[in-house]
């Protein structure tokens, strides 16, 4: 089986199943109806009859009577074109049977039964009604599976996508701040450009090759951190402090790429770079119950952010990433006090 949308056509049920559903549901019956009857011979010509009706009067129902009357919400036409086939369907099924199978027409019945009477009409249509509601249930109860993993599945490719978007717009933001950061060293004639060229290599080196994956080695992340810090420090008073902490088991740790990072670019981007009293404080706990405590702390002048909010546009985009990779199932807090940054963002391992 197989349905349309918007021009595209997608299988849900291969012929063969449509198949081995029908001769094991005419299986199940012959051996039924041959038990109670203890007459299997009787059983096989009446179900060699009947099946075939059972069978087109399903498909017509399924490809033709629901996409045009149900779908639409015409219900009266569709009541009425089913009345119609399953009046049609009884007399070609009576008229089959009596010439072909048996002129008993009612077997099953006590004594002598005719056909076209009010009772075997009644028994008949309840039987095709049976089979009809039968097929079609499991036939829209597979469409429905067929179509919410369809659903699931376009969600994690838009998921992937607008991840992979994210990413990228985090990149860039990162390189052309560290490169004005060169151009402001080799404007000073700096020694230490050279130094910083060389970690801007290494950085880049992990930006475009090592955060394609999905997830990567926090051990990893932590030194692309230190080489960012170290970039930034070439700019820093002598007496900036920075503190990395890493508490708990943390190998063969990984997390998403690049999720720390707008943070940590804020401290130098909002801090007093130039005092003697600026210090950050980053640290790494792997918890009990296999949770990632990220927490970073930071001096900073309120005159610098010019009334900005402190969620900045890195931080919105790294909290859009949060949602999309664990659903709302993490916990951050960004907050200032007293010239004080603080960030507390708790991510789950599993």
């Amino acid at each position: 089986m197989s349905y349309k949308t918007n021009g595209h056509s997608y299988k849900t049920i291969k012929r063969k199943y449509h198949i081995i559903f029908w001769l094991g549901y005419f299986s199940f019956n012959v051996v039924r109806w041959g038990s109670y009857f203890n007459d299997y011979w009787y059983s096989l010509k009446s179900n060699l009859v009947e099946f075939p009706l059972h069978i087109a009067l399903v498909y017509v129902n399924i490809y033709f009577f629901i996409p045009k009357f149900i779908i639409p919400r015409k219900y009266k036409s569709y009541l009425l074109f089913l009345t119609l086939s399953l009046g049609t369907l009884y007399i070609i099924r009576t008229t089959l049977n009596y010439f072909l199978v048996t002129k008993n027409i009612w077997p099953e019945a006590e004594g002598i039964q005719h056909a076209f009477t009010f009772n075997h009409i009644i028994a008949v249509t309840l039987g095709e009604l049976y089979v009809l509601a039968l097929a079609t249930s499991i036939k829209f109860t597979i469409d429905w599976v067929t179509q919410r993993n369809r659903i699931n599945s376009l969600k994690k490719e838009h998921l992937t996508s607008e991840l992979n978007f994210l990413k990228s717009q985090i990149q860039p933001h990162f390189f052309f701040n560290t490169l004005n950061n060169i151009y402001a060293l080799t404007l000073e004639k700096s020694d230490t450009a050279s130094k910083v060229v060389l970690k801007l290599s290494d950085i880049m080196q992990y930006v475009i090759y090592d955060v394609k994956d999905h997830r990567v080695a926090l051990i990893k992340e932590i030194d692309y951190i230190n080489n960012y810090i170290d970039l930034q420090l070439l700019r820093c008073h002598k007496n900036t402090k920075v503190d990395i902490n890493i508490s708990g088991n943390v190998d063969g740790v990984k997390i998403p790429p690049l999720i720390f990072l707008s943070y940590i670019e804020n401290c130098f981007k909002h801090g007093n770079k130039n005092s003697n009293d600026f210090y950050v404080y980053i640290s790494f706990e792997k918890t009990e119950n296999s949770n990632l405590v990220f927490k970073l702390k930071n001096s900073y002048t309120p005159s610098k952010r010019n009334g900005n909010s402190i969620q900045g546009i890195g931080n919105t985009n790294t909290q859009r990433r949060l949602d999309l990779i664990f659903n709302n199932n993490y916990k951050l807090d960004i907050s200032e006090s007293d010239n004080m940054y603080f960030v507390n963002l708790e991510i789950p391992l599993t």
